[in-house]
């Protein structure tokens, strides 16, 4: 048993991930990755840090010939491990593990940096889309405008369904640009050295603008609230309130842009370097959980459609929408919870 064996059955037997072994000797995850699959060897002043956190001692670490100290490990010992010293053993023991060339890499980063912004846009139309609904509705119900309310509904829908229309068109053209990557975040992968340095450099770079990107985007979602409660305070004018609901769209969809936009980018880096929402163990949760998200969107798309025909109540109906995705965030959440403990 080489070097890169050992470490691995080691980390298992303690029961440590490589996010946690990295923790304990102050480097990167990658670096734990990298000497596991035999592509580093630890410097000395590490290999004495791993004989006192094994317990065994250096000799047993770096003689190849070292007596096997494991015994018969259990049977599910490798299924969740992705780093192996020989291809062969890798391939028989786990197929699904893919290797990220330097190049493929950079064009996926800058082909993600690209397709950002049209996505955002994208989602941001979909949460603009109620607006000229709600706006001209409430016109012609409190009597701001010439039309008739059939009239002003009919005008309504039309624009919604078309800014919809040009939303799910770019966000179609555009993602599917990257569904080639799609590997990216459900299978386990060995990233090439010099990609691991250069996502890492930029990960780090981008870090302080994704930040306050983020910080501003939900700044414009919280004060996005603001005017509504103020036009209720001050103003008697039910069309003023409607305005407002209007405004808070706006803001709500120019902070989502943000979010969506540079979290592609910063989840980008996270897929190569397979930390955050994309280590081995959430992979292999996700893979295990991936019905959920289908299932449960095309169920609240039904709701939409079908209370809004029948009611014919578009102008409010859109609420389906920020509820849902907060009750997915807190469902999915119990999904993975319920799942991992089933593991």
């Amino acid at each position: 048993m080489i070097l890169a064996e050992k470490i691995v059955c080691l980390r298992k037997k303690k029961g440590w991930s490589q996010e946690e072994l990295a923790e304990k000797l102050d480097i990167s995850r990658q670096s734990v990755s990298k000497w596991e699959l035999g592509a580093s060897i630890p410097d000395l002043d590490k290999i004495i840090k791993l004989s006192e956190l094994f317990e065994v001692t250096t000799d047993y670490l770096l003689k190849d010939d070292a007596e096997d100290i494991f015994g018969d490990l259990p049977e599910s010992f490798g299924e969740t491990d992705s780093f192996y010293a020989h291809p062969e053993e890798l391939s028989a023991r786990k197929p699904s593990v893919r290797r990220v060339s330097f190049e493929e890499g950079e064009t996926f980063m800058a082909l993600t940096e690209k397709m950002s912004s049209r996505i955002a846009g994208a989602v941001s139309l979909f949460i603009l889309s109620p607006i000229p609904l709600i706006l001209l509705g409430g016109a012609a119900e409190y009597r701001h405008s010439p039309l008739t309310e059939d009239m002003a509904g009919g005008f309504g829908v039309a624009l919604l369904l078309i800014l919809v229309a040009i939303g799910v068109a770019v966000w179609i053209l555009n993602g599917t640009q990257l569904s080639d990557y799609e590997y990216l975040e459900t299978a386990a992968i060995h990233t090439d050295s010099r990609l691991i340095e250069i996502a890492e450099e930029k990960r780090r770079a981008f870090e302080p603008t994704y930040r306050v990107m983020i910080t501003i985007g939900v700044f414009l979602c919280i004060i996005g609230v603001i005017p509504l409660l103020m036009a209720a305070g001050f103003t008697e004018d039910e069309f003023i309130l409607v305005c407002c609901v209007g405004i808070l769209l706006f803001l709500i969809s120019a902070g989502v842009h943000l979010f969506v936009r540079f979290g592609m980018i910063q989840e980008s880096y996270d897929k190569l370097l397979q930390r955050g929402d994309y280590t081995e163990e959430k992979k292999a949760l996700g893979r295990k959980t991936s019905f959920f998200p289908k299932v449960y969107w095309c169920l609240v798309t039904a709701i939409y459609l079908g209370i809004s025909f029948y009611f014919s109540n578009w102008h409010i109906s859109w609420i389906i929408w920020p509820v849902a995705g907060v009750l997915f965030a807190a469902l999915y959440s119990i999904v993975q919870a319920i799942m991992s403990k089933s593991k």
